[in-house]
């Protein structure tokens, strides 16, 4: 099935179809040092790192900036475990793929430089998103197989995901995609917009 133009907005079952089946690769050559993360962000002049961008960015009360970019205040929703945080410091940044599922799944042959735009890539609103910190740990570096937010999540969590895999041409293993499929199949009205990262 050919892909469509990009932005086209798809439901997710198909656009699950255009992920490619592929065994993970060997993680034995795997570091997180590989995947440069918390880069300058989109404006280096600004005192924030990518981290703190995507922090102020989500924030849906906005916190008072300090020197360094020290952030104080603010009022975030935290999607996984559908709770408000009311600290920037119990926050994580997570990679919605997270690095070391992405390696797995095609990064391993990319370039130092492209690995540090996956890592730092905020140019989608689904590869990087603030959680509360127990909520992305426990997430880890698992994929949908392994784990899943809590069920008032899951749906968009699922779009999210194969956007993310689409968009980079990241592969997906046999159970990864069966945990996907199911989540489609419970999700109906899910859609994704197919936009690939050149």
């Amino acid at each position: 099935m050919p892909a469509p133009p990009a932005g086209t907005n798809v439901p997710l079952f198909q656009a699950l179809a255009w992920i490619e089946e592929a065994p993970e690769g060997p993680r034995d050559d795997y570091s997180r040092a590989q995947c440069k993360h918390w880069n300058k962000g989109l404006n280096p002049n600004d005192g924030c790192d990518t981290r703190k961008e995507v922090i102020l960015a989500e924030a849906l009360e906005a916190p008072a900036v300090g020197p360094k970019c020290a952030l104080m205040g603010g009022r975030w929703w935290s999607e996984y475990d559908q709770t408000w945080i009311t600290s920037a410091s119990s926050l994580d940044v997570g990679h919605m793929v997270p690095l070391a599922e992405a390696w797995d799944s095609g990064a391993a042959a990319w370039t130092a430089a492209r690995c540090e735009a996956y890592a730092n890539d905020q140019g989608a609103p689904n590869s990087l998103i603030a959680v509360s910190g127990s909520s992305n740990r426990s997430e880890a570096d698992k994929d949908p197989a392994d784990w899943l937010p809590i069920p008032a999540d899951r749906c968009k969590y699922a779009a999210d995901w194969v956007a993310d895999k689409l968009g980079w041409n990241l592969a997906s293993d046999v159970g990864e995609r069966d945990a996907l499929t199911r989540l489609a199949e419970a999700c109906p009205a899910a859609t994704v917009i197919y936009e690939q990262v050149p």
